[in-house]
């Protein structure tokens, strides 16, 4: 499938942004100018099944294909949230960007105590004061964003990663230059799983008081902790 995308900036370096699950390519409103102000033309892509692009069938899988299908290869920079890490990481190998980012990746849903992607789906109809309780660090535009991309989301993407496709993705090693962030407060990574990552040959980095979404939570702590790979 060909997915939606959006751009910021014409610079000649190549950024991929890859957004996690109920999001599309708004949550990187600060992140895609900020790249672009460092000479990037940054491409943002809405996941099938969220945002413009068409929806379904979903898989793991088919997210990966789909950027595979969307996006340039050999980009200098690729990074994917959470969902968007998943994908990233099952297409990296066929994208090879020059480095990757997978900030708070939820690779590891198949783990014993991981939470099931089907509770998302509770989420669909949030309202306000919901989102902000639940991410009390977050612009009041980053609200807003949220609520506009839940209403765009199918939420039948969350059931496929769910059951019996709730599977461990992590990758066995890093197939180009890679570093993890990991939120301070992760559901998705904890301290065992930073250890593996490491011996995979993964750089970890934590990014200290800052939750799933890092780059909502505190967007100058995300872009610091990228130093050396942007």
């Amino acid at each position: 499938m060909k997915l939606h995308t959006h751009e910021w900036g014409t610079g000649d370096r190549v950024a991929l942004l890859v957004h996690g699950i109920m999001s599309d390519h708004r949550t990187w409103r600060r992140v895609g100018p900020a790249l672009a102000d460092r000479g990037y033309r940054a491409i943002g892509v809405d996941l099938r099944g969220h945002g413009m692009s068409e929806r379904g069938p979903y898989s793991a899988e088919l997210f990966a294909d789909d950027l595979v299908e969307t996006l340039p290869a050999g980009a200098e920079l690729a990074i994917g949230h959470s969902l968007g890490a998943i994908a990233l990481a099952l297409a990296a190998e066929r994208l090879a960007p020059a480095r990757a980012v997978y900030s708070d990746p939820a690779w590891a849903l198949g783990r014993v105590g991981a939470a099931d992607p089907a509770l998302f789906v509770e989420f669909k109809g949030a309202r306000r004061g919901v989102i902000a309780h639940f991410n009390p660090r977050w612009d009041e535009a980053d609200v807003d964003i949220e609520l506009a991309t839940l209403a765009a989301w199918d939420s039948d993407t969350a059931l496929a990663l769910s059951g019996a496709n709730a599977v461990d993705r992590t990758p066995a090693k890093a197939v180009v230059p890679s570093l993890v962030q990991v939120a301070e407060t992760s559901f998705l990574v904890d301290e065992a799983l930073k250890e593996e990552l490491t011996g995979r040959g993964f750089e970890v980095r934590t990014v200290k008081g800052t939750g799933h979404t890092i780059h909502r939570d505190d967007f100058e702590a995300f872009m610091g902790s990228l130093e050396g790979w942007v």
